[in-house]
């Protein structure tokens, strides 16, 4: 695979990188490989994660050399077109309500118009299928999800929102984030849910791992209160092949 790279991050780091661009084979790949690498349980790694398109990983200089990571890596990578690859195993199909109306949606009438629709009909479209955690970051368990239809890659706002709250469902370039907690953001506010994406009073703290999948369902504005005491927000699961 030409494009992958293995670079060296910090003294005890190495990054295996797909792509420099986000897209949907890069994403794959690196939640495959990382997959794989879990199985194999490298000597000396203690650690793996992704990012949207790599795969970290962190090991034990006591135990093995960068250089002996970087060749058994070379090696796994040379296995299969990992561009190719399919999603791995394990992974589960989260249900989430949320709110897309009156103060919860403060942006969803310009967004519906710069994406060509009426707001119900955005709505319609952004609820109608499950979109997949790329990874997770900017703040614990926060996830970005995607990929929304081509007309959904608007661009970012062009001046920051200084805060919304935890919970709010924010569109942009064709993903889609419940934030983890209250934070500006550059990104468009059509809605909001109860779920909480870091919440250390349940276990696991962190439900959603890079895999997932998120299927939004639009509910009504009054139920919000009750959403706000339901376990996890009122969200269900089911598991994924």
């Amino acid at each position: 695979m030409e494009d992958v790279r293995i670079l060296p991050l910090g003294p005890d780091g190495v990054l295996v990188r797909f792509a420099d661009a986000l897209s949907d084979a890069a994403n794959r790949a690196a939640l495959a490989f990382r997959a794989d690498l879990e199985t194999a349980a490298l000597t000396g790694v203690v650690e793996t994660a992704t990012s949207l398109t790599s795969v970290f990983l962190r090991f034990r200089p006591d135990l093995t050399t960068r250089a002996t990571l970087v060749e058994a890596l070379t090696e796994r990578l040379g296995t299969r077109d990992w561009l190719a690859a399919d999603l791995p195993g394990g992974r589960t199909l989260w249900h989430i309500p949320a709110v897309f109306d009156g103060p919860h949606a403060p942006d969803l009438a310009e967004v519906a118009r710069q994406i060509g629709r009426d707001p119900d009909r955005a709505i319609a479209e952004l609820t109608a299928t499950p979109v997949r955690v790329l990874a997770l970051g900017f703040a614990p368990g926060q996830p970005y999800l995607g990929f929304l239809d081509e007309h959904w890659n608007i661009p970012r706002r062009t001046e920051v929102t200084p805060e919304v709250p935890q919970g709010a469902v924010v569109v942009a370039v064709r993903q889609v984030i419940p934030f983890a907690n209250p934070a500006p953001t550059g990104w468009w506010q059509i809605g909001r849910t109860a779920f909480r994406c870091y919440d250390p009073a349940l276990e696991p703290a962190l439900p959603l791992s890079p895999g997932d999948e998120i299927r939004f369902q639009s509910v009504p504005l009054a139920t919000w209160e009750r959403l706000l005491t339901a376990p996890r927000g009122g969200a269900e699961t089911e598991a994924l092949a």
